[in-house]
Order: structure tokens, then sequence, then C-alpha cells
């Protein structure tokens, strides 16, 4: 990748929030999302009947990167049974503890999972209780302290 030294400067919120209002409409416009990308053979199918439950999974390495010592992110988001979303993030602090990186992944997580939320209700469909999931105990104690 080649750095464009003769190209224009770009105020950075202004187009984070047009790339983000991109995103949001291709998300939750469906005619907008076939026309910029979608196929017809090609989709999730969710059965009749079935559970439409909202389920997040997190996880994260510690100090993983060896030049910075910063930490990986990795989600993932599953509706009714069918993965939906995921992403993977180098962090953007250092964290001191596994637990520490664990929770930022967990935090991550729950964003994306209230994110979701907020979409589902555009729909009409409301998600109670969602769980996320996370394999470190110390993480999941951090939670459970409302301190």
């Amino acid at each position: 990748m080649e750095i464009d030294n003769e190209g224009k400067d770009v105020e950075q919120t202004k187009y984070r929030g047009i790339i983000g209002y991109l995103l949001y409409l291709k998300a939750s416009r469906p005619g907008i999302s076939f026309a910029i990308g979608g196929t017809q053979s090609v989709g999730l199918w969710y059965p009749k009947g079935r559970s439409f439950d909202l389920i997040g999974y997190s996880d994260a390495d510690f100090a993983g990167c060896r030049i910075d010592r910063k930490s990986t992110s990795g989600t993932c988001q599953f509706l009714g049974g069918r993965l939906v979303s995921w992403f993977n993030k180098k962090q953007n602090s250092i964290a001191t503890s596994t637990a520490e990186a664990e929770y930022i992944a967990a935090g991550s997580c729950c964003a994306q999972i209230l994110w979701m939320m907020q979409q589902l209700k555009d729909y009409g469909v409301i998600a109670r209780e969602v769980r996320i999931n996370c394999d470190n105990t110390s993480a999941i104690a951090i939670t459970h302290n409302l301190v």
C-alpha cells in the first residue's frame, strides 16, 4: 500500500460518519443491500417457528502482538443459530492481564449485540436476555461486579 502524499486531507470524523451511515443503510434496508452487493441465490434461511435467539461469543489473546504487546479481540454473533456477524481487531490499549484483555473483548461483543438488538427492534423483533459467552472466569467475575 502506498501513501498518497499529494491527496487532500479529509476530516476523519465526517468521513467515518458517512461510512457508518452507509453501513447502517446497507444493514437496515434490504433493497439497498441487494442493489450494492447481494444476490438472490445466497442468503440466510430462518425456518418458521424456530428460536430467534441472539447469542454472542468473545475471546482474546493476551499480548499477542510481539511488537506493541497489544491483544486481539475476536467476537461472533449468532441469530437463530446462524452466524450473522463477526470481527477480530487489535485492541486499542495494552491489557495488563488476560482477564482485562478478555473483558475488553466481551465489551466489544456487547456493543455489537446492542447494535444488533436495535436493528432487530426496527424490524419488530424484541431480543430479551441475550447471552454473551466468554471463556475467562475472571472476566466474567468483573462483569458481575456492580462497582
